[in-house]
């Protein structure tokens, strides 16, 4: 059985993208978009391992965006896809863009989940990105402009992907 995510994941990525948005034209607001969507997902699957917690989160609600607007300046408003926007999830998205490394680890972490069992999965464009793709989302791999973000919750992030950490319940 799969969990359903998308909602959480489609806010979260829609957010970053409108506080880091892209470099360019249609093109690079696609590859920036597909950048944020991988890292949001390896991020959530991460955070909500297993189908009863994807389900919990979907029927209690992820926090929304206001937090992550008040910390990275973007701009509020009262639209309600912001309700779903789980800051905990952003915030690893986030380290994940701005560190391949872990990014990688991440990915790794996500093997025989229950998100991924039986799924092929790749996540090309955020853990080995090229340089189109670095350009198109220069706003929203950059470090220091990504790091108020990335530092709410890296913390636990980097506990979950420590060594010998368990990360599939």
């Amino acid at each position: 059985m799969r969990a359903d995510l998308s909602p959480l994941i489609a806010a979260t990525a829609q957010w970053l993208t409108r506080a880091y948005p892209a470099s360019g034209g249609a093109l690079a607001s696609a590859l920036c978009e597909v950048q944020a969507r991988q890292a949001v997902t390896v991020a959530a699957w991460l955070r909500y391992p297993t189908v009863m917690d994807a389900a919990l989160v979907g029927m209690a609600g992820p926090g929304g965006s206001a937090r992550l607007d008040w910390i990275s300046g973007a701009e509020a408003d009262e639209e309600a896809w912001r309700s779903w926007v789980d800051e905990v999830v952003a915030s690893w998205a986030a380290s994940l863009l701005i560190d391949q490394e872990l990014a990688g680890l991440a990915v790794a972490a996500l093997d025989g989940g229950d998100h991924t069992t039986g799924i092929p999965m790749e996540f090309r464009r955020l853990v080995a990105p090229d340089a189109s793709d670095r350009q198109a989302a220069a706003l929203l791999r950059h470090p220091d402009l990504l790091a108020p973000v990335a530092e709410l919750h890296r913390a636990q992030l980097l506990d979950l992907l420590g060594p010998g950490q368990a990360l599939i319940a």
